[in-house]
């Protein structure tokens, strides 16, 4: 990024210690490249309701917390993110008035220009709902000027829903698809921290390949994209402002 370009930094806001990675890796990976900063929170570890194999090998809940911890370091590492945790717990993710102070906070010192999150309805995990309800309730609060925490009053960042992992239940009916192609390998990789989910490797990779069909489609004929190419789809919750239309 060169000195004249504005920076852009990405706010990911992730229920648990592997969200972010199946769902928005490409997103973060890009923003990397591109210079600009990005950080991932993620409220919880995952420890109860997607730590499964270690529960099972009979380890402790500190331990799956060290685990999950370690996995996901590693994983925004090969994206090149910034990662805080904010040890909130999950199954269930309770909502608290102190964990969307936090949120505040990190809004505030971060000063994000685009958040990515999750999508306000979700029947298989209410932890995801919950992480969307205050990441947004959080971004309103830190834009008032008499809300009381440190930093100036946030702007007005756009906020995208990342894909949950059955869309059709969750009312999500993408409306940005973006392109993932030049950075794919560098998702592929952060999935593979992550052995804990394995089973998730191959599924997110084919939904990269659907998503990029998908692009092509929408993107018009004579654009030059590559046969492979791989999107991640995107919901936007607030109106984009413009003076062109495109």
């Amino acid at each position: 990024m060169s000195a004249d370009t504005p920076s852009r930094p990405l706010l990911v806001i992730s229920a648990h210690a592997g969200d972010f990675v199946w769902r928005a890796a490409g997103a973060i990976a890009l923003a990397a490249e591109r210079g600009d900063r990005a950080k991932v929170v993620c409220l919880s570890f995952g420890e109860r309701g997607e730590s499964a194999k270690a529960w099972r090998e009979g380890r402790g809940l500190e331990e799956i917390k060290g685990i999950r911890r370690g996995e996901a370091e590693a994983a925004a590492a090969e994206l090149g993110a910034e990662i805080e945790f904010l040890d909130a717990g999950d199954y269930p993710l309770a909502e608290t008035p102190e964990l969307v102070d936090r949120l505040v906070r990190v809004y505030r010192d971060f000063e994000p220009a685009v958040v990515l999150t999750h999508t306000l309805a979700d029947p298989y995990n209410g932890d995801h709902p919950a992480a969307a309800r205050m990441a947004l309730q959080a971004r309103v609060l830190a834009q008032a000027i008499g809300y009381d925490a440190p930093g100036e009053p946030l702007g007005a960042p756009p906020v995208f829903f990342f894909e949950p992992h059955q869309p059709e239940q969750c009312d999500f009916r993408p409306d940005v698809l973006l392109d993932i192609t030049p950075v794919f390998e560098r998702k592929r990789k952060a999935m593979e921290r992550l052995p804990a989910q394995q089973h998730m490797w191959d599924y997110y990779t084919d939904l990269a390949k659907r998503r990029g069909v998908q692009l092509k489609r929408n993107a018009g004929p004579n654009l030059g994209l590559p046969h492979s190419t791989m999107a991640e789809a995107y919901v936007r919750l607030y109106p984009q402002t413009t003076g062109v239309l495109a």
